[in-house]
């Protein structure tokens, strides 16, 4: 089991990370700058951006990242790595329930909605329509920006507690 550790905790790492990166540049750049942009063209933006985003480069990130977890917290827990198990499962159960459920019960709705809207719009419909949604849709990208990022800080603390003695690291 000791063999599969190492090259696991890596995609562990890698996954959590390429998960919180996404969501966070959402936080940071992108919905900023789709909140300075005509409302009409903010809603196309973000509506070509959703329908893009299904894609098979971002769905192994999104969706493989907590099996990821699960399988290197179940291959460690084998491999007497406890401590380092408990928070590979950690993360992966935090990043299931903060990003996964949450993004497909509250942003993927919010996403389909926004589908239905037909450009252009009179501006003060349109402005109403996006602040609406990107207010709200903001509140909870950051909720599963935190909680993505504290996956990643798990995997983090879950290699750097992998015992260097034993073998696990490389």
């Amino acid at each position: 089991m000791r063999i599969f550790l190492f090259p696991l905790s890596v995609l562990s790492l890698l996954f959590s990370g390429a998960i919180f990166g996404f969501f966070y540049a959402w936080v940071c750049s992108t919905m900023w700058g789709l909140d300075q942009a005509d409302p009409n063209v903010a809603i196309q933006a973000m509506q070509a951006m959703n329908a893009s985003v299904r894609n098979g480069v971002f769905a192994p990130a999104f969706f493989g990242t907590p099996f990821v977890l699960l399988l290197t917290g179940v291959v460690a827990w084998r491999a007497g790595a406890r401590r380092a198990a408990l928070f590979f499962l950690t993360g992966g159960a935090i990043y299931f329930g903060g990003g996964v459920l949450l993004t497909m019960s509250v942003n993927v709705p919010m996403n389909e909605a926004l589908a239905l809207i037909e450009t252009p719009l009179p501006e003060a419909e349109a402005s109403t329509i996006w602040s609406e949604y990107s207010s709200v849709w903001q509140v909870w990208n950051q909720v599963r920006t935190g909680f993505s990022g504290m996956t990643l800080l798990l995997v983090g603390m879950a290699i750097f507690s992998l015992p260097k003695s034993r073998g696990y690291s490389s």
